[in-house]
């Protein structure tokens, strides 16, 4: 198994956030990025897998300060020489498909293939709204669910991952959408500029722009691994199986998962991907580990506060709680195994929420008693 870490970039402490505006704190944002770089090399050196964060703005309150994706993970690789980078993800509604892939591909090389991306569809209205690049797209969730703004929204993310995995893949395309059109039709260079046809590609004698190509290639072939945002939705997973993207699903219903990587397998096939047992999605939850349960069940009062206070209003059941002992979240890891043998698994953790010291602790815990018993 893979262990992936994941963290919110949470700028405070409970009571530093509940005193408000804890976004605006430089000190708080200091230390947030020191401790995420001490989390970074512990992690590094313990044996995880990778480490990821969210895309979020205009974090006033400090919750989620990830802010731009390509800055904070250029900050997790300075810290890290082993770590994948994972980026989960650029908010579709915000960004140029063509710009994102090329993102991609840099921020690949930059981390020397040690990069993973997720692509996701945008949930914060307050923040999408003001960065959203077509004004009849919206965020998504539970109050718009299967409206006419949420299919609209699906159809665009359907066409812009398209878009993306297409600039990846090939050296120079053309793509006419809905959406989108790459270059657009009947784009002339203003001036000759003999360079486009004498050492490139996609440029006509008369200089007009027939196909476009982003430079450089990714590090990985074909690219790095892709990721769905955390999802428990069986619609979205089939829609990943296309392109052998992983979902990344928090959920305790082993069932449902067992059916989720099944389906998942199926539908991966249909477009000619054999996807091997348990490499279907990414299983996992909130890890927060102790000497004993009872502490560690202490220790999570800070973490559901953060949910029911941030996440709960955006829609977001709880996640799957490994909260326990060292036998207690391997109990929990082997039930997932037992029933569908997940590869890879995400843990988000209270970065932000707990002291460095608790942080460390159910960390390091986590690290020997429990990583050493699925290697």
């Amino acid at each position: 198994m893979d262990f992936n870490l994941f963290m919110y970039a949470t700028v405070g402490r409970r009571a530093e956030l509940e005193a408000g505006l804890a976004g605006l704190r430089n000190d708080l944002y200091q230390r947030m990025l020191d401790e995420i770089a001490e989390y970074v090399r512990f992690a590094d050196d313990a044996g995880f897998a990778g480490f990821g964060h969210p895309e979020h703005h205009l974090q006033l309150e400090g919750f989620e300060m990830a802010n731009d994706p390509r800055a904070m993970s250029m900050w997790i690789g300075r810290h890290s020489q082993r770590l994948r980078v994972i980026t989960c993800g650029f908010v579709s509604t915000t960004h140029n498909p063509l710009r994102v892939a090329e993102d991609i591909a840099t921020l690949d090389h930059m981390h020397r293939g040690r990069f993973g991306v997720g692509l996701v569809r945008g949930y914060q209205t307050r923040w999408v709204e003001q960065f959203k690049v077509r004004p009849d797209l919206a965020s998504v969730g539970p109050w718009n669910k299967d409206s006419a703004a949420d299919e609209l929204n699906r159809e665009y993310f359907a066409e812009w991952v398209d878009i993306v995995v297409t600039a990846l893949t090939h050296e120079t395309f053309s793509y006419d959408g809905k959406f989108f059109q790459f270059p657009e039709p009947g784009l002339v260079n203003p001036h000759p500029h003999d360079v486009y046809t004498r050492l490139g590609r996609g440029v006509d004698a008369d200089m007009s722009i027939r196909e476009v190509g982003i430079a450089p290639r990714p590090f990985q072939s074909p690219h790095p691994p892709l990721y769905a945002g955390f999802s428990a939705s069986l619609r979205t997973a089939l829609f990943w199986a296309k392109y052998k993207g992983k979902p990344i699903v928090l959920s305790g219903d082993l069932q449902f998962c067992k059916m989720l990587w099944d389906r998942y397998r199926d539908e991966a096939a249909v477009h000619g991907h054999n996807i091997a047992p348990g490499d279907s999605a990414c299983w996992g939850g909130t890890l927060i580990v102790a000497p004993t349960d009872a502490e560690a069940q202490n220790l999570a009062e800070d973490w559901k506060w953060f949910w029911n206070n941030w996440a709960i209003s955006f829609g977001q059941p709880f996640s799957q709680m490994l909260v326990g002992s060292p036998d207690t979240v391997t109990r929990q890891i082997e039930a997932a195994q037992l029933a569908f043998d997940p590869k890879e698994l995400f843990f988000l953790f209270p970065q932000g929420l707990h002291t460095r010291e608790q942080v460390l602790g159910s960390l390091d815990l986590f690290a020997t008693k429990v990583m050493p018993r699925f290697q």
